[in-house]
């Protein structure tokens, strides 16, 4: 379901009014021309999605701690992720292991955007696997030149 929007100058000029309608959809959708769009949301929202998030980290990482459960997360991941089928069998552990971790992190650390980063990267990483073309140029070795000291990001 999407929120509903109002615009940064409507939220300025309308505060009350605003505010009641976040109070009854408990999420309102702000956009603006200047910046990033927002949410404005009300405390009681909020908490009920910490503790959703909170509820699937833990049943996620309950279900890995089994043989039963991994396995059952194992077939549920092609339905969820279909790009898993070009990953190994490890690489696919790997994968379930680091979403697992960043789903934690997304809850006891209110980080999210490793959760984003892992998906993405391993979803690059299968995009790269399913051309055996681009696959073998970019596992194939590299020249032995030296091209000097390589510095931190």
């Amino acid at each position: 379901m999407s929120p509903l929007t109002v615009s940064f100058s409507d939220l300025s000029k309308n505060s009350k009014r605003v505010a009641d309608t976040v109070e009854q959809a408990q999420r309102v959708h702000v956009s603006r021309r200047d910046g990033e769009d927002l949410y404005l949301t009300t405390e009681r929202h909020d908490r009920q999605r910490e503790e959703t998030a909170d509820v699937t980290a833990r049943l996620f990482a309950a279900l890995i701690s089994s043989d039963e459960g991994a396995r059952a997360v194992l077939l549920a991941l092609p339905t969820v992720f279909p790009w898993t089928r070009h990953l190994s069998a490890e690489e696919v552990r790997e994968f379930v292991v680091d979403l697992v971790d960043a789903t934690r992190d997304a809850v006891e650390l209110d980080v999210h955007a490793n959760l984003h980063r892992v998906i993405v990267e391993w979803r690059a990483t299968a995009r790269i696997l399913a051309d055996p073309e681009l696959a073998a140029q970019l596992s194939a070795p590299l020249s032995g030149d030296d091209h000097g000291e390589v510095s931190a990001p």
